[in-house]
């Protein structure tokens, strides 16, 4: 059942299914964390990248990257081929650069396909398998304690590393 659904004069309506609701005593938006703004903050953004979290909880904290959500975060993370659950710490600078490269461009995309109304077919997310034929997992991932987002990855196109392994990094 809907967690919160917003009725319009129209008779439309907005229904949210998967949200996390909290009170705001005054909201704002950090164009600093919006990746198609302007004013966004790459440095700010790759600091948070290279933290120890594993990088699919990472990316959908709004105080880095606003406005990126659940299917964004599965089809960057397939096109960067990193796996979710990597720790962005163990990831080289130039595959978070990369990774913020496929945020942008994606999303600028994704926007641009829906102002025209048109849709952008997605690679990894709700799919069996990738583009290349390999089967796809899905999971609920979240931090300990926090929102858990299903998530779609390919084992085989976005290998985890873990701690400890000789080679820091899927991409390079």
């Amino acid at each position: 059942s809907p967690r919160l659904v917003l009725h319009f004069e129209s008779g439309g309506f907005l229904a949210f299914y998967n949200c996390r609701m909290h009170w705001c005593s005054s909201p704002r938006a950090d164009p600093a964390s919006d990746i198609l703004s302007v004013e966004f903050h790459r440095g700010r953004a790759l600091e948070a990248l290279r933290s120890p979290d594993p990088i699919c909880y990472t990316l959908l904290d709004q105080r880095y990257f606003s406005g990126l959500g659940n299917i964004i975060k599965n089809e960057i993370l397939y096109l960067a081929k990193i796996h979710p659950l990597t720790q962005g710490s163990l990831l080289a600078l130039s595959d978070l650069e990369h990774l913020l490269d496929c945020a942008v461009q994606f999303s600028s995309d994704w926007l641009r396909s829906k102002l025209c109304g048109k849709g952008l077919h997605p690679r990894i997310y709700q799919k069996e398998q990738c583009p290349l034929g390999h089967a796809v997992t899905k999971g609920t991932l979240g931090p300990p304690g926090g929102f858990k987002r299903l998530t779609w990855w390919c084992p085989h196109c976005q290998p985890e590393v873990l701690p400890g392994d000789e080679n820091p990094s899927p991409v390079t």
